[in-house]
This record gives structure tokens, C-alpha cells and sequence, in this order.
């Protein structure tokens, strides 16, 4: 049965995971025969809206028409990120919620289990506004039952999804010079530079492989800092004498250039300094392309890759990074016992998996409310 979802997020041309998040899930849903609309997080520089959109919420002034809008739907999904919002942490998404009055799907893109006390106070009372939580993996699920009070009734895990490039042509054996690849928008703290100082390392394999680092400057921190990070990575790869074998990439893709891109490599490389990253659309794509994956210990990969799946090595270790790759060139059955691994977990994430997935629960969730009408409430009185 076809019903009428509002969807509270970012969304293209913003240029943000979350954005492009929004648009393929709505996308799977729609697909199903839903009707899924994007109320757009938005400022004055986020460009002109598509048909999706149906309206812009940039600040508080926006609540009433908001609300009204969204309240002329059956269900609201709402994705959440400290930073999309207007306020101090984004918190101005709980006077949103008050106002709101039909049922409440939340989904959590970042769980950090050393919240400030403004942002375990915000989460805890989306929380308790929600008739459903979704978390994006079962490390975010540990980590959200680790930091806060959560109802486990109402709380579940429905994967980060990916486009299907599984039916690409990709070389069972490496190509005659390896390509390593990192995508997603740059940004410090990526790990960029560990994976350009193991290249360094590897002058014993020959041809040296390529490394590419494909992805613009987040939006954020260009407006910040502009491109210093991109061009502190150029000037390593220079000063280590690998700049002809490190390829940088700017620019934000769409599908047809993701999948061109992915297909395009025989092993992708997640660097990452963070120890919390809890999920990772990347490394769904890395995952659904079918592997290799090299991943530094962030709880995501450990999730994902830690059976054997994939390699996880240590963080900020160049060295473990090298010998990961030189493993992987020159051992043909490992990368095919790792294809074989992930082939068998990508079905899951494939973006019509998850849109199934996420319209069985709205559904749900409308079915619950019409047998007992929920109330709203937003508690300032959270748990230490």
C-alpha cells in the first residue's frame, strides 16, 4: 500500500554524504510505489530544488511551515547529524519535532560515545521523540546502547546502503600496475597521508602501484581552510617522491562516475584516523564492489571486514598499510577468498534491500500509531 513520507534532510546539490544518502533512499522507496518527499535542510547557497523537494528548512523562523508541511504527511523520516541543523550542535531540531505530530522515524548517521553534554541531551530527547530509531550498523547500535538510554523496543539496525556495481567487469588478477583507491570528500583526518607515505614503501613491487584519491574538499572545510589539506598531500607525495604514482581526483560524483570509478580498482584503502566511526557509506560501496578492502581499526570495518572479509591494520601505520598492499598483489587466492566474503554479505546493503527494509518499518510504525496515538513529548530532564 502506497503511503506518503516526508523526508527531513539535506539533499542535492548540497554536496554531503547525508545528502546523497537521502536521495537513494528516497529513490529505493519511491521505487517500491511510496511517495517520498524531501523537506531540504537548506541555506541561501544550497542551489535551486528539484521536484523532490517540498520545501526548505534553513532556522527556527521555518518551524510553522515546516511542521505544516510535514504534518500533511503519514510519516516523517528524519535523518540526523549534529551539524545539518540550525543552532549549537543542530539542536534546533528539537523545536522542529515539537511541532510535528505524525509519526517519527529517526535515523542516527553519527553516534559518538563521548557526546558534550548539549549533544547527549539533543540525541537523548530525539530519541524519546521518535516512535522508531534506526541506526546505520550494529556498531553504532553497541555504541548507542553504551552512551545513552535507549529504547530498545523501538530501536533497530538497517544498513547504509550502496549502488549495485556488482554486475561490472572487474579483472579476476591485478592489472599490469596496481590501482589503490580512497574516495569520499576530503577532508583532514582521513588518513590521506599514511596511505601516500606505505606507497613510498613499496619501490620492492614491480610496477609500483597508483594510488588514487578521488573526492572535492569538503564543502566545510574549503570555506574554512580552503584546499590546504589537498595541497600539504601533493607536496608529501612530491617531497617522498611518489607524486607521478599518487593521482588526485577533485570532484563530487554521481553514480555513473562512482561506479566508473570503483570498477576501475583493484583494491580500496580506508586510512582513517578516527577510532569511532561507527558506519561508513564508503566502505558499504567498497563493500557491494566486492573488495579488497584495506581498513585501519574504525568499529565500522572491524564490523564489516574483521572475519577475514577484509584487512584491518593499525592506524597511522604506514608501514602495515604497505605490507597490506604488497599482501594482496602478490597473493591471487587471498584476494579471491576476500571477493568470495564480501560477494556474500552485499546483498544487504544494496540500496533496494534497504529501501524494502525502511518501507516495512514506516509502515509499521504508521500501523502502531493509528491503534494508539502517540504522544509527543520532549524531555529537558535527561538521564546523567
Amino acid at each position: 500500500m502506497s503511503q506518503r513520507f516526508a523526508m527531513i534532510s539535506t539533499y542535492p546539490p548540497t554536496q554531503c554524504g547525508i545528502a546523497t544518502f537521502a536521495r537513494s533512499l528516497s529513490s529505493a522507496m519511491n521505487r517500491l510505489g511510496q511517495d517520498v518527499r524531501i523537506l531540504r535542510l537548506a541555506d541561501e547557497a544550497s542551489g535551486a530544488a528539484g521536484p523532490m523537494v517540498i520545501g526548505d528548512h534553513g532556522s527556527t523562523r521555518d518551524i510553522p511551515r515546516s511542521a505544516q508541511v510535514l504534518n500533511g504527511h503519514d510519516a516523517v523520516i528524519l535523518q540526523h547529524e549534529f551539524g545539518i541543523y540550525p543552532g549549537e550542535d543542530g539542536e534546533g531540531v528539537l523545536d522542529l519535532l515539537a511541532e510535528i505530530t505524525v509519526p517519527v522515524i529517526s535515523i542516527l548517521h553519527t553516534v559518538g560515545e563521548r557526546p558534550t553534554y548539549r549533544q547527549r541531551r539533543i540525541l537523548q530527547s530525539l530519541m524519546y521523540a521518535s516512535d522508531a530509531v534506526v541506526v546505520l550498523s550494529n556498531a553504532a547500535l553497541d555504541a548507542l546502547q553504551r552512551t545513552y538510554d535507549v529504547p530498545s523496543e523501538r530501536t533497530l539496525v538497517i544498513p547504509h546502503g550502496a549502488p549495485d556495481v556488482r554486475g561490472s567487469y572487474r579483472p579476476d588478477g591485478v592489472r599490469m600496475r596496481p590501482r589503490i583507491l580512497t574516495w569520499g570528500l576530503l577532508s583532514e583526518g582521513k588518513g590521506i597521508e599514511w596511505g601516500i607515505t606505505a606507497l613510498s614503501l613499496l619501490r620492492d613491487v614491480d610496477p609500483m602501484p597508483d594510488y588514487y584519491v578521488v573526492g572535492q574538499t569538503h564543502p566545510k572545510v574549503a570555506a574554512r581552510d580552503g584546499h590546504r589539506y589537498r595541497h600539504e598531500l601533493g607536496e608529501m607525495a612530491r617531497r617522498l617522491g611518489v607524486a607521478d604514482r599518487v593521482h588526485f581526483v577533485d570532484g563530487y560524483l554521481d553514480n555513473n562516475g562512482l561506479t566508473k570509478l570503483i570498477t576501475s580498482a583493484d583494491m580500496y584503502l580506508l586510512p582513517y584516523d578516527t577510532r569511532e566511526q561507527v558506519t561508513s557509506g564508503v566502505l558499504s560501496e567498497a563493500m557491494v564492489a566486492g573488495g579488497p578492502v584495506i581498513a585501519t581499526h574504525f568499529p565500522h570495518a572491524v564490523e564489516m571486514l574483521g572475519d577475514g572479509t577484509g584487512i584491518l591494520v593499525k592506524h597511522q601505520s604506514p608501514t602495515a598499510i604497505a605490507e597490506a598492499i604488497r599482501q594482496l598483489i602478490r597473493e591471487p587466492q587471498l584476494r579471491r577468498a576476500m571477493r568470495d566474503k564480501t560477494a556474500a554479505k552485499a546483498s544487504s546493503f544494496l540500496w533496494p534491500a534497504v529501501g524494502s527494509t525502511m518501507t516495512s518499518l514506516t509502515h509499521s510504525v504508521v500501523r502502531g500509531a493509528r491503534k494508539q496515538p502517540a504522544t509527543r513529548m520532549l524531555d529537558e530532564q535527561v538521564p546523567a
